[in-house]
């Protein structure tokens, strides 16, 4: 069956937690795409990581065969995208590849934050939207309260929204016939020429890269030569196949469809998401409007813990990089912590899944340095550099300016707690741009720059408002600020690993925070150690680390003792003159776990 007015391509979108991957499961069983004994909770979170949170990462696809109740045969393209806020580029390349959506609330919850950022995007490329409750099995549901919410927040009609629970299953065949009845079909002529989108990749180990694609016009057969037109490069389609979810070989995939090829390609950079396919015998002109690839924002060091793990580690980011093509990295050095990587994540749970999945998968004991972003360091000579590494940062004298990246964020919250959370963005340097109300809710808009909510301002949020608080952010662009590298001393030597970009005003009191960290972490040696903070060339914290003083007069008594005391006493002054100069203060890993909780703290 090819009839392109029988196919539906649509995504499920939501907040994280709201049940997008329960209804997903129902959806597949009831369409009998697995079996009773094949399902399992969550069918299509593939990693143990996303079982265990209840996260999606990776978004999934899957074709199903549905009869509806008019009788007809439909195929079904169902991608299920993440909720959170890092992982937003699988869900615009999703969207990009479908006509409509399934908006699904928690009945229990109403609208959140990330609720909102997914369904404008759907609506900017003009889904059209079936909004779902979800949850109604719960005492705590309440249905009417978060229609209203939907219609007074997003705004979207709420009179044909479905009631359904993903638990007991309850309203998934109102939800399959609003699909059918409600959502448009792809548009697409069968007849011309192959142009089809690329949207997304991962690397098989038995396979090589396992490309999945939307066809929007012509036909994608088995040993048809294709082109990707971002890199001009010509590839024999060796496989067609679609996911029921199990991958299943098909001759071809039409106009509409959603399936993968194999091409034999081995290498993942090959494949940029959004990238257009087409026929390399009979080329497009111009290529279709692509959605922005994903660029890391977050940056921090990878360290081993032991320095014998350092190739463990290599090759531990060598195999995420194959099926992630998100994340970057690099070699890097550090005179405290030895080999390692700077690595680059879309946020703060790319950073804590992917160290999580280095240290489970791989057995590597890590170290993470103080993350950070992009600067723009702009030079007195006109030049400007992308600085991720705060000890590569030029001589301030060199530096006209420094634009920091700022984000837009969206925060919804209980009313009660609106005061706090607004004194937290305050203290983070924070503008409010707007401030509404839903209910008892509070709909709140800030921009923010990206290095002060980097490290912990999700958690405070959360902990401040006991859990209901929700926080979703975009990134704006650059703006200039007020910005000085603080670098941290020890015995007069830079330590690298420790140096930090910070704000002005923060910079004094963080430096004396770090100063007497170290002194209580860094153990005593035979000299006496200085431990200091430093904006340029000025030192605005100092803390002394007291060296031990071996007691050299115990046995010198009798005749002339003063003056061979006095002699022993300068040679030992003279010893500790040239420890101090020449001895190697070792700094324990302790000491940088510590300062680590510091920015945590602050």
């Amino acid at each position: 069956m090819s009839d392109i007015n029988r196919i539906r391509n649509f995504a499920i979108i939501a907040h994280i937690d709201h049940g997008k991957s329960t209804i997903a499961d129902r959806i597949i069983h009831k369409c009998g795409g697995l079996t009773d004994r094949e399902m399992s909770a969550q069918v299509l979170d593939s990693m143990d990581i996303e079982k265990e949170r209840g996260i999606t990462i990776k978004a999934q696809t899957v074709r199903l065969n549905y009869k509806a109740k008019d009788g007809k045969d439909y195929i079904l393209n169902i991608i299920d995208t993440p909720g959170h806020v890092d992982f937003s580029y699988e869900v615009s390349r999703s969207l990009s590849a479908c006509e409509g959506s399934l908006l699904i609330v928690d009945s229990t919850q109403g609208v959140e934050a990330q609720t909102l950022a997914n369904v404008y995007q759907a609506l900017e490329i003009n889904h059209e939207v079936v909004p779902i409750l979800n949850k109604i099995d719960l005492p705590a549901s309440d249905v009417d309260k978060a229609k209203k919410e939907i219609e007074d927040v997003i705004g979207i009609d709420t009179s044909s929204a479905i009631n359904c629970s993903g638990k007991t299953g309850e309203g998934i065949d109102n939800i399959l016939e609003s699909i059918i009845k409600t959502l448009p079909s792809p548009k697409g002529i069968e007849n011309s020429k192959l142009k089809s989108l690329l949207v997304d990749s991962w690397y098989d180990s038995y396979l090589g890269v396992v490309i999945l694609v939307r066809v929007i016009d012509g036909k994608i057969k088995k040993g048809m030569k294709i082109k990707l037109m971002s890199n001009e490069q010509e590839y024999v389609v060796e496989k067609v196949g679609v996911f029921t979810p199990k991958p299943t070989d098909i001759d071809q995939l039409n106009s509409g469809q959603i399936g993968f090829i194999i091409t034999g390609i081995k290498s993942l950079l090959e494949t940029k998401v959004g990238d257009t396919i087409c026929d390399a015998s009979d080329p497009l002109d111009t290529p279709l409007p692509g959605f922005k690839p994903s660029k890391p924002v977050v940056f921090c060091g990878l360290f081993p813990v032991d320095s014998s793990e350092y190739q463990k580690l290599k090759d531990g980011l060598a195999k995420l990089r194959l099926n992630d093509a998100s994340f970057s990295y690099e070699g890097e050095s550090s005179s405290a912590l030895g080999l390692g990587f700077r690595c680059g994540f879309l946020g703060l749970l790319h950073l804590e899944i992917t160290t999580e999945r280095l240290e489970r998968e791989f057995d590597v004991n890590l170290i993470t340095t103080t993350p950070g972003v992009i600067y723009k360091v702009h030079k007195v000579k006109g030049d400007i550099i992308d600085l991720q590494n705060p000890s590569n940062m030029p001589d301030p004298t060199y530096i006209e300016k420094i634009e920091e990246p700022w984000i837009k964020a969206t925060i919804i919250t209980p009313d009660e707690y609106l005061g706090t959370i607004i004194k937290i963005c305050q203290d983070k340097r924070g503008i409010q741009t707007n401030l509404s109300y839903s209910g008892n809710r509070a709909v709140l808009s800030y921009d923010l720059p990206l290095n002060e909510i980097v490290f912990d301002f999700n958690d405070k949020l959360k902990s401040v408002s006991s859990g209901y608080a929700s926080f979703e952010y975009e990134i704006t662009g650059h703006k200039e600020g007020d910005l000085v590298k603080l670098s941290i001393l020890v015995n007069t030597e830079p330590v690298d690993a420790l140096a930090m970009i910070i704000h002005k005003d923060f910079a004094e009191k963080t430096g004396r925070l770090v100063c007497e960290k170290l002194k209580d972490l860094i153990p005593r040696h035979n000299f006496m150690i200085p431990v200091q903070a430093a904006i340029g060339g000025k030192i605005v914290a100092r803390e002394s680390i007291k060296g031990f003083s071996k007691d050299v007069l115990t046995k010198i008594h009798g005749g002339g003792a003063a003056d061979r005391k006095k002699k022993l006493l300068k040679k030992q002054k003279k010893g500790k003159a040239r420890s101090k100069q020449f001895g190697r203060v070792e700094i324990p890993q302790e000491a940088f776990i510590g300062v680590l909780k510091i920015n945590k703290e602050t």
